[in-house]
């Protein structure tokens, strides 16, 4: 078992210490009348840090202070309207670089400013903890693997896996609600991704306690959820939205990329009024999906590519809920059963601004914990499944053996296609 050192409950006239070595930092954790830790040299072999309420441990300004802590050894975990700034905090990567106390009545205010870590960061309202609000302003997890976080949400027949970043309203009761703010978001490397998802935000279903989120940015995710392929109840996400969690205004400003089986890139169970894409989305593993929406989004708007690799890995599906408004760049899939898009559900507008192409024919996929064949056709309105509007500019291409570009069971009240359809089957002359 780790050591670890808690710092008492704050007293009047707390004061600042400026911190050298692991001695005189452990020091200023146990001082009552300590608020404020500056720390100005890189640190080793540290113990577990609990900090108590309303202090405030941060770095060098403007060039990160490296604490580097204990093999086996969590990193520092916060109580309440606790601030952390200007720090490079590294744990194994499956262990908790920062997380908070769940004894304590609320959050209260938890800042992270300019903050890098190997380890994840999981902030969970849960127990005794039912309020409170996070402040993120700069949060860069290097590695991560949540995979070994027991707690996973459910439901569509699937379990979601932790992300690297993580904060999770658990209570059962409605009227708790934690906000949050969080900007400058990014976990993982395009050559070493972090296992798990990537950036995780929820609340407890439908009916129980709530996230509001009024800014939600992230810069690169690079995720992989390491599930063996053909496991049908486990998903992953690279930025994940679920069930009790909205979002004023969610923002990726860098690019989404996930590698493994059952990875969704960008993926909302809950309720977001504006949702912009701005770099390119990439899944590379089976059963992948680029954009994936169960709940409801008013405005999606996506304006680099967005492309998938994997056997039945689809470009952008709506399987419950809605999308009010949605404009896309240009969608494209390479493999078997990698449907462009499918509509299950009612939908507004939605325009595709450089077309729909797939490159693949007839394969498997996992739609709602259940594996299914599907024909990668470029777009799909499914049973159950209605436009409002859909503009493709650019057309719509099959390049698979027996599929065709276009496939329609339910209503579109305007449908407009330029640049034409074409396919693989048309092109063989087949009926």
């Amino acid at each position: 078992m780790s050591q670890r050192l808690t710092s008492p409950d704050p007293g009047p006239h707390r004061q600042e210490r400026v911190v050298n070595s692991v001695t005189e930092l452990l020091q200023g954790v146990a001082d009552p009348a300590v608020c404020t830790l500056t720390v100005v040299q890189d640190l080793d072999g540290l113990p577990e840090i609990h900090l108590a309420p309303n202090t405030t441990l941060r770095g060098r300004p403007n060039q990160r202070t490296v604490l580097q802590f204990a093999e086996g050894a969590d990193g520092v975990c916060l109580s309440g309207d606790n601030s952390i700034t200007d720090l490079d905090l590294q744990v194994a990567a499956d262990r908790l670089a920062i997380w908070n106390d769940e004894s304590a009545p609320s959050l209260g205010r938890l800042t992270l400013r300019s903050i890098r870590t190997v380890g994840r960061v999981r902030f969970f309202a849960r127990n005794a903890v039912r309020g409170g609000h996070v402040e993120i302003d700069g949060l860069d997890i290097v590695a991560a693997d949540a995979r070994s976080g027991e707690e996973r949400p459910h439901d569509y027949g699937v379990f979601v896996l932790q992300g690297a970043f993580t904060l999770w309203n658990m209570q059962a009761d409605p009227d708790v609600l934690i906000t949050a703010n969080l900007i400058g978001l990014s976990a993982g490397r395009i050559s070493s991704p972090v296992f798990g998802s990537g950036v995780f935000v929820g609340g407890a279903g439908d009916t129980g306690g709530r996230l509001a989120v009024q800014h939600l940015e992230t810069n690169a995710v690079y995720n992989d959820g390491r599930i063996e392929p053909g496991t049908a109840d486990q998903i992953s996400g690279g930025v994940f939205v679920l069930f009790g969690a909205s979002v004023d205004v969610l923002v990726n400003n860098g690019p989404v990329t996930t590698y493994g089986a059952n990875d969704m890139a960008l993926d909302n169970w809950g309720f977001v009024d504006r949702w912009v894409s701005k770099d390119k989305v990439t899944t590379f593993g089976p059963s992948g999906v680029g954009f994936v929406n169960f709940g409801q989004i008013n405005e999606l708007v996506a304006l680099a590519p967005i492309e998938t690799f994997g056997l039945g890995a689809r470009g952008f599906n709506v399987y419950t809920g809605t999308v009010r408004s949605a404009e896309f760049d240009r969608i494209v899939t390479h493999a078997d059963g990698a449907v462009g898009v499918q509509i299950s559900q009612p939908v507004g507008r939605l325009i595709f601004r450089r077309g729909i192409e797939t490159h693949g024919a007839i394969g498997q996929s996992l739609v709602k914990g259940v594996p299914q064949n599907l024909a990668a056709t470029p777009l799909s309105i499914k049973p159950g499944g209605s436009a409002q509007e859909i503009q493709v500019r650019g057309g719509l291409h099959a390049h698979g053996k027996d599929v065709l570009p276009f496939e329609q069971h339910g209503a579109v009240e305007s449908l407009r296609i330029e640049g034409g359809f074409s396919s693989a089957t048309a092109r063989s002359g087949n009926p």
